[in-house]
């Protein structure tokens, strides 16, 4: 190759010195000219493979079944490589053409050697994307952080090519820049702490997909509670609800506890989980007449049908005496209301009658008896989760006096003042 490139550029000179031109002279002349021919002879490589490469991925595109190779395409991976190949062309060729002027050399050498480095990650770039892009449209792949691993991956190998500049602009041996590296590793972490810190955990956050742009987080400790808007290797950017911003470390992310929406937001239901306090006084048996006036509730009329005939026919074939509401089986005016409110909530609309639905008691209090609801509504949006829930309570709230029950709340007005 060498003896080639010496007669392809070497033969100006020698003409030039025999026509009488001087040293200096001939070697200017010369040098004009092989630029110009291995200018010409870099593009003409450039254009032919470029035509031979594109062309030959083109049609193995179309004649294969894979996407790879479309991706392949469309990520420019041929250009990139039909560049490469007239750089190592010149390389090879630039210390014949400047054999007579070595400072030029060393510095045209050491340029062409970096811009082939980074053609190479260029290549390697365009081949990731490709993968990325292929493996995105895999339902198996589809909920991985594919995005997270490539920019790792390109991380770890920019880190090695910008190494191996280092090496070849101040013609240090590669080991030894990393032992030099490694000696000086405890300063750079002492003075780069946070940023080294960031960097680990945003690469922990992009590859565990604990966040994302978009995502509603709750950040008790910084006071965050909304969107994210911005993720970088220092911090995460939160629009909380009432417009204002709030900028979090990335390192506490994984260093300390919060909470991510994005699983209720992607689910099929938003969760209500609230309850009101009921007065444990105003519990109590039904009589028979109550029952006859609760029948007129449509929710719960064939329910008070079908659970008192069972009464009855228990208290009969046990004995039971029935001069004591206490003694056998009874309905309360609270376990009826329960049982209301789970027939109301299986035919409120706006309920997801798919997932949990139930109304339940709490351990009492010293308030009264906790009546919860739990249940999940058909719409995550803030606003109409809001109403459903809200409407969903004003019904209960107007129901319980059907009920001849009492909600709790502390005495307001002189007559309710209870003294000591």
């Amino acid at each position: 190759m060498h003896k080639f490139l010496e007669k392809l550029f070497g033969w100006m000179y020698p003409l030039l010195r025999k026509l009488s031109f001087g040293d200096a002279t001939a070697s200017y002349i010369s040098l004009f000219f092989d630029i110009l021919l291995l200018g010409f002879l870099a593009y003409c490589i450039y254009v032919i493979f470029r035509i031979v490469l594109v062309t030959i991925m083109a049609i193995i595109a179309k004649k294969t079944k894979t996407r790879f190779d479309d991706l392949l395409v469309s990520n420019q991976t041929a250009k990139y490589i039909a560049h490469l190949i007239p750089f190592l062309f010149i390389y090879k060729s630039v210390p014949v053409i400047l054999d007579k002027f070595v400072y030029w050399e060393t510095i045209f050498g050491k340029l062409v050697e970096i811009y082939i480095i980074l053609l190479v990650l260029w290549i390697v770039r365009s081949i990731l994307k490709a993968l990325r892009d292929y493996l995105k449209e895999k339902t198996q792949f589809s909920d991985k952080p594919i995005d997270s691993y490539i920019q790792v991956i390109m991380i770890v190998l920019w880190m090695f090519g910008v190494i191996i500049i280092i090496s070849e602009i101040f013609d240090i041996k590669t080991s030894t820049l990393y032992g030099t590296l490694g000696a000086v590793s405890a300063v750079v972490i002492l003075i780069f702490r946070d940023t080294i810190l960031g960097f680990v955990a945003s690469v922990q956050v992009s590859l565990n997909d604990m966040v994302r742009i978009g995502d509603w987080i709750t950040f008790d400790k910084y006071g965050a509670d909304g969107d994210v808007i911005e993720i970088n290797l220092a911090t995460v950017k939160v629009r909380n609800f009432d417009n204002t911003t709030t900028t979090i470390p990335t390192y506490s992310l994984i260093s300390d506890s919060f909470r991510n929406w994005r699983g209720m937001l992607n689910s099929d239901g938003r969760r209500i989980k609230r309850h009101i306090l009921i007065k444990a006084k105003s519990i109590r048996f039904l009589a028979q007449d109550d029952l006859e006036k609760l029948k007129r509730i449509q929710l719960v009329a064939a329910y008070i049908e079908l659970r008192q005939v069972e009464i009855d026919i228990y208290n009969k074939e046990n004995a039971i005496d029935k001069s004591l509401s206490i003694n056998g089986r009874n309905m309360t005016n609270f376990g009826l209301f329960r049982k209301y409110i789970t027939f109301y909530l299986e035919n409120y609309p706006g309920i997801n009658k798919n997932m949990i639905l139930l109304c339940r008691q709490l351990q009492p209090t010293a308030q009264g008896m906790p009546l919860e609801i739990y249940a999940f509504s058909e719409d995550q949006r803030f606003e109409e989760y809001e109403y459903i829930m809200s409407d969903i309570f004003d019904h209960i709230i107007a129901s319980i006096e059907y009920f001849d029950l009492e909600i709790f709340e502390l005495p307001s007005e002189k007559g309710d003042f209870i003294p000591n």
